[in-house]
């Protein structure tokens, strides 16, 4: 069994996630007592967060590559950012370390693939819905991605930072969310992507009458799958 080696903390609500699907999914496949092989680095999110409302995402990624380094050393395998927004330096991060990334945005659009879904609506935080390093990687395996209008993606940025990241999860955040998906279901979105790693805590499949991507879920199912290749 491979080890995965796990930046997390970003926010530590969803790397708690990641860690019991993971776990669950190993004891699903192999079943009585296994368990995986995990090295977590969970960091100081307010660092992070500083680094990204100041656009000093150099900064972030050196940090972050650092870890990525230490966690390589320790004996990861290879390598899962539990954070969307993050991978934005993923290329900063890749270049301190050997082992191989797990790209979110990648595992995401398998799973579109697969279920023959080809225009997707985005949520996530306002860096990974109006910047294009996370859209582009999507449209990139031929993934049309339609994202909430400023006022939107203001306020669901707002709750994420202010709400979800803190444990929050209130119902009229949840009424709200609903009514945004609905409104990209309207303009042609034919599934919806979760891209922020804090959003599957809040809105749930039986939440909507529209196919939800998760992408804290399919990344920690698709860590599991190398970690049992081969």
């Amino acid at each position: 069994m491979k080890a995965i080696g796990l930046i997390g903390g970003m926010s530590w609500e969803s790397s708690v996630e990641y860690y019991r699907i993971i776990n669950e999914e190993v004891r699903k496949q192999l079943g009585g007592l296994h368990s995986a092989k995990c090295l977590l680095y969970s960091v100081d999110f307010e660092e992070i967060e500083r680094y990204q409302r100041d656009d000093e995402w150099n900064k972030a990624g050196e940090l972050l590559g650092d870890l990525a380094r230490s966690l390589e050393k320790a004996g990861a395998d290879f390598i899962v950012i539990c954070s969307n927004t993050m991978h934005k330096v993923v290329e900063d991060i890749s270049r301190k370390t050997k082992v191989p990334i797990l790209h979110i945005a990648d595992a995401t659009a398998q799973h579109i693939q697969e279920s023959r879904v080809n225009r997707v609506g985005l949520l996530g935080t306002k860096y990974t819905m109006e910047q294009d390093f996370y859209t582009s990687r999507l449209e990139s395996h031929d993934i049309k991605v339609l994202t909430p209008g400023k006022q939107d993606r203001d306020l669901i940025n707002k709750v994420i930072f202010e709400e979800l990241c803190v444990g929050k999860l209130r119902p009229s955040s949840k009424e709200y969310f609903k009514k945004v998906i609905n409104s990209l279901v309207e303009d042609g979105a034919e599934a919806i992507i979760l891209g922020c790693t804090e959003i599957g805590l809040l809105v749930k499949p039986e939440d909507v009458d529209v196919q939800l991507f998760d992408t804290t879920y399919i990344h920690a199912v698709e860590a599991v799958r190398m970690v049992l290749e081969n």
